[in-house]
């Protein structure tokens, strides 16, 4: 399900290299340490450098986030027809920041500006994460962000599903729940560089609830998946049959996104192509593109991905993705708007105490452009230069500097909309997961 190497062996492989793990010993902690304390295994194990996977780590994540031994970590019941962790399996993942930013606040209606050059961002996140297995076939996974971005008294769920190994013994992966389109691409959750992978959450093809299935067939890796298509915040009440129903209609409309990818390698290369298409919810006339439409209308998504590795310590990572947005606007229903962005990486990871990352992100609004809407800005060109340091495997210093290369636009219609500040910036502050 992941943009992983496929490998023919690679069932030998994650047994040769568990062999060699448990007979070192290694003791320290994983980037979700709840594996570690579990297995008895380092952060070496599966992280090339906290959270970037490594190969071991990518067949982890395939082997349905276990180990062959996972059942001598269960609690010692006298009952075969129940499998229990052995103590709750919990992890947590914090990170705080200090930022300086060349940009500013900007109401797209008003055009009122509020200074934004500085910010504590202490905390910026902190997250609690439980996976463990429950049967042969079934693991569940899940993490809640306790605290983010200032906004604290605040809970929110992200990634929560069940996946099943092997439906009806067809060695097809099925995975039910709430997780991200764009894992099958490049996960965001274990990037290096603070700066996110922009066109992902651009596109809206980040967090939704559905469902996933996934097989490796020969040298390909096939997934198809059905999502609700309109994200984890929009629903609809149940109040219709009568007074006090206890439930809501997670989905707004009745349509369902379907989407998919296929990867293989060619040679050192590995190679994906994604699609997607379903409907989501019109923009409404007026208010900068701010208000919902009513209306029901097409969307689809094509995208190529790309990764490999120099010499087993740099890593490189290219995503292209196009998007066609049919009817979007309410202002002229009759007309299509395509648009397209990605982004380019590079991971070099010297020795185990540093790692350095180059981010570029690059998006066109195209067709939405000069529309006086607030999807004239997709558009982005810029460059992030990451160096993290490591206190210990499970704890590093992050320093991150973005640059701009996109011109402050003026006013051009009836609001300010679009690329009117800049967005440099300069980032300090510790990532540690526990």
């Amino acid at each position: 399900m992941y943009s992983t190497a496929h490998h023919v062996y690679a069932g030998a492989l994650l047994s040769l290299q568990v062999a060699v793990f448990w007979i070192a010993g290694l003791q320290t902690a994983w980037g979700m340490p709840e594996f570690a304390r579990r297995y008895s295994l380092s952060c070496a194990a599966c992280h090339s450098a906290f959270p970037r996977l490594n190969k071991f780590g990518e067949y982890f994540v395939a082997n349905n986030m276990r180990l062959p031994n996972w059942k001598d970590s269960a609690a010692k019941i006298d009952d075969d027809f129940l499998a229990l962790p052995a103590y709750p399996p919990f992890a947590v993942r914090g990170q705080a920041y200090v930022q300086a930013r060349d940009g500013k606040s900007i109401d797209p209606l008003t055009g009122a500006t509020d200074s934004a050059t500085t910010d504590f961002q202490s905390p910026y996140l902190v997250k609690l994460l439980s996976s463990a297995p429950l049967s042969e076939n079934i693991t569940y996974y899940f993490y809640t962000i306790l605290a983010e971005k200032g906004a604290n008294s605040t809970a929110l769920v992200e990634d929560a599903w069940f996946r099943h190994a092997d439906i009806f013994g067809t060695g097809i992966g099925m995975q039910l729940g709430q997780f991200q389109l764009s894992d099958l691409m490049f996960p965001r959750e274990i990037r290096l560089p603070f700066q996110d992978f922009m066109v992902y959450r651009m596109a809206g093809i980040t967090y939704d609830r559905g469902v996933l299935f996934d097989r490796d067939v020969g040298p390909f890796e096939l997934a198809f998946g059905l999502v609700n298509g309109n994200g984890i915040n929009d629903n609809l009440n149940i109040n219709s049959p009568g007074y006090r129903r206890p439930d809501k209609m997670f989905d707004n409309d009745n349509s369902k996104t379907a989407f998919g990818r296929i990867g293989t390698d060619f040679g050192p290369v590995a190679v994906g192509l994604f699609g997607l298409s379903g409907k989501q919810r019109s923009v409404a006339v007026g208010n900068a593109g701010l208000d919902t439409g009513v209306r029901n209308t097409d969307k689809r998504a094509l995208g190529l991905d790309l990764s490999g590795d120099f010499g087993g310590n740099t890593y490189w990572y290219v995503q292209y993705l196009w998007n066609a947005w049919d009817g979007f606007l309410d202002a002229d229903p009759s007309r299509d708007y395509r648009w397209q962005g990605g982004f380019a990486g590079i991971d070099y990871i010297p020795s185990e105490r540093w790692a350095f990352s180059l981010l570029y992100n690059h998006a066109d609004a195209g067709d939405l452009a000069n529309t006086d809407t607030i999807y004239e800005g997709i558009d982005m060109n810029s460059l992030s230069l990451t160096a993290s340091y490591y206190f210990m495997r499970n704890i590093k210093g992050v320093a991150e500097i973005n640059f701009d290369f996109l011109g402050e636009k003026a006013k051009t219609g009836t609001y300010w909309t679009g690329h009117l500040t800049k967005e440099n910036y300069i980032l300090f502050g510790f990532d540690a997961a526990f």
